[in-house]
């Protein structure tokens, strides 16, 4: 006797019942979670914290105290050795003498340093308020400010006679500002944006092949700072030690205030093979994230550094620089 156990297996439906297309069916979540920059997120969060108001007196008073220390040691020093041996005391205050002029030089430096961004800032809201006026008085005196700021300069000759002699002919403030970005600032912008892409390939190149933890993080905060220190020089900046890190303390605190540093997935999906490469190593999709948040931040100094916004030049696309950084890189192909 046949088991009626054993046989196929009937459901009946009811006839309203709709029965579900396997295409309506959700997609199966990556299990691997897609590359998000974290050397590049762990930087920007060093670079825009702010201490407070208590660590900067804790700093300040530390510095003035060890300054006041070894300036009380190295005087004892020196006039013992001139009691005891006048040569050699001589020959220490000559060189105690020589190391506090160095250090007046250097003081000098970072002067005129925050005192030639400080003429680039100026220059940048003028011509912004030149444009938002549409004055052609306000716009004139931009360009004289402009071939000031770039007196003495071989790579802007050419550019300041052409705004030179077109300054008194070209009677609308949109053209005047325009033909200054095109002929004066176009071979900076050139500069810039080389700069711009060696940042990138070299954080991407070391994201992806070196496996030290903290390898990424900190070659990310040195090209970083190379970088944002390289454009300024290249708009005139020279930026010295300490308005460096102030100039690299501006770009990324405007970074994480717009929320650009964060990565989304209109980014991972512009990056040519971010996705992708994530998929064959996260080693090398981080890697091009980070190279990518890395181009986020050289536009963001080039805006900053440029004594020009963007009118008649259009801004710098990420996608297109980490495309041209990277191409051949890993396995890319424009």
């Amino acid at each position: 006797m046949t088991d009626p156990r054993k046989g196929p297996v009937l459901i009946s439906l009811d006839d309203d019942e709709v029965i579900p297309s396997p295409a309506e069916a959700p997609p199966v979540a990556d299990l691997e979670p897609l590359p998000r920059g974290a050397a590049m997120e762990q930087v920007a969060a060093l670079a825009a914290a702010r201490p407070s108001r208590l660590g900067r007196l804790f700093w300040s008073l530390l510095v003035a105290l060890v300054t006041f220390g070894l300036s009380v040691a190295a005087w004892n020093f020196v006039t013992g050795l001139l009691a005891s041996a006048p040569l050699l005391g001589w020959i220490a205050g000559a060189l105690f003498a020589a190391f506090v002029a160095v250090l007046l030089v250097i003081a000098v430096r970072e002067l005129a340093a925050f005192n030639r961004l400080k003429r680039m800032d100026e220059v940048l809201h003028a011509a912004e308020q030149a444009l938002a006026d549409h004055d052609l008085a306000e716009a004139r005196e931009v360009a004289v400010m402009l071939d000031r700021l770039y007196a003495g300069r071989a790579d802007t000759e050419w550019g300041r006679v052409r705004l030179k002699d077109a300054r008194e002919e070209i009677l609308d403030p949109d053209g005047l500002l325009g033909l200054a970005e095109t002929d004066l600032l176009g071979p900076l912008d050139t500069r810039a944006l080389r700069e711009v892409e060696a940042a990138a390939r070299q954080v991407a190149t070391v994201t992806a092949i070196v496996p030290l933890a903290l390898a990424d993080v900190v070659t990310a905060l040195t090209a970083n700072l190379r970088m944002i220190r390289r454009i300024a020089e290249v708009y005139g900046g020279r930026s010295g030690g300490l308005s460096s890190w102030r100039l690299t303390r501006t770009v990324f605190t405007h970074l994480v205030a717009t929320g650009a540093v964060a990565v989304g997935d209109d980014l991972i999906s512009s990056v040519a093979g971010g996705g992708l490469l994530s998929k064959v190593s996260r080693r090398f999709g981080e890697g091009v994230i980070n190279g990518a948040l890395t181009a986020r931040v050289g536009v963001a100094a080039i805006e900053v550094c440029r004594p020009l916004p963007f009118t008649a030049v259009s801004r710098p696309s990420v996608t297109a620089l980490v495309r041209r950084a990277l191409t051949g890189l890993f396995g890319q192909r424009e």
